[in-house]
């Protein structure tokens, strides 16, 4: 018997056995279509495969990176003449069992969507203390348990800001609500390691790579505190949709944003 927003049924349907809602038993990855391709699709596609193994999913012997391309083409609809689409894919276990489930068998869910980006010449940021991040490398991975993300969001959104640092149980700084950070002081580029618990973001690794390869600049992982940011000359967001993101303002200090509107052309050219 089940009583849905005070309507009894003998059977609410397939919500109420879902793991994903019960337990946030489930993985997601979100992409991005542009310029007719799916962006960086290959390390989209070993992140989510690595993830579900370490959560022992049980991968379908048919899940191979041309499958998973296909699949997910076959989902876009090209007819609403979009330039770019925003891809989220879901995987979770399938239905049965409490805590301990039934099968490590999976289900997955794709939603496509056209994508219109806003940006924005002034983004404002500051810190959420509320809530911590536990240092973990399951931290680093994109379950669906995203509360702590959606506190922030609202507190953000509650004081006219475009964003909120996160910070683990060390009071470091780890990440934005939907992105890595980045930070640059002088000749080097600062980001926290994945040992912090931030989100071993695809965007983050290649641009990583990009700097260390096709610029000047010394790239460091290290944790950052308070004062990383107020030294910094310039901070920026990085994620698979927005690309690279600049900070403006945190609290009363004021960012150039040249250096990361360089890295952001670097990056494009990646992808031609």
């Amino acid at each position: 018997m089940e009583n849905f927003n005070g309507n009894i049924s003998l059977n609410a349907g397939n919500l109420t056995s879902n793991r994903a809602f019960k337990y946030g038993d489930a993985l997601f990855d979100t992409l991005k279509y542009a310029n007719n391709q799916l962006e960086f699709l290959e390390d989209h596609y070993f992140r989510l495969m690595a993830s579900m193994r370490l959560l022992r999913m049980e991968i379908p012997m048919n899940f191979t990176l041309e499958f998973y391309e296909a699949t997910i083409l076959k989902s876009i609809d090209f007819s609403l003449n979009s330039n770019q689409y925003r891809i989220r894919v879901t995987v979770f276990r399938a239905n049965g069992g409490l805590y301990l489930p039934d099968s490590n068998k999976i289900n997955y869910l794709i939603e496509t969507s056209p994508l219109n980006l806003i940006r924005h010449t002034k983004y404002e940021v500051d810190i959420f203390k509320d809530f911590y991040i536990s240092a973990t490398f399951l931290s680093t991975i994109k379950t669906s348990n995203r509360i702590l993300n959606v506190l922030a969001s609202i507190y953000a959104d509650e004081n006219q800001l475009q964003n909120c640092l996160l910070l683990n149980e060390n009071k470091q700084i780890i990440e934005f609500i939907n992105g890595n950070i980045f930070v640059i002081n002088e000749n080097q580029v600062v980001t926290p390691p994945l040992s912090e618990g931030c989100i071993n973001g695809i965007y983050r690794r290649k641009l990583m790579e990009v700097i260390q390869n096709k610029s000047t600049y010394e790239l460091i992982e290290k944790p950052l505190i308070y004062t990383d940011l107020l030294n910094a000359s310039e901070v920026f967001l990085t994620n698979s949709i927005i690309g690279i993101q600049p900070i403006t303002h945190f609290k009363k200090k004021i960012y150039k944003t040249e250096i990361a509107s360089n890295f952001k052309k670097l990056m494009e050219n990646q992808l031609i």
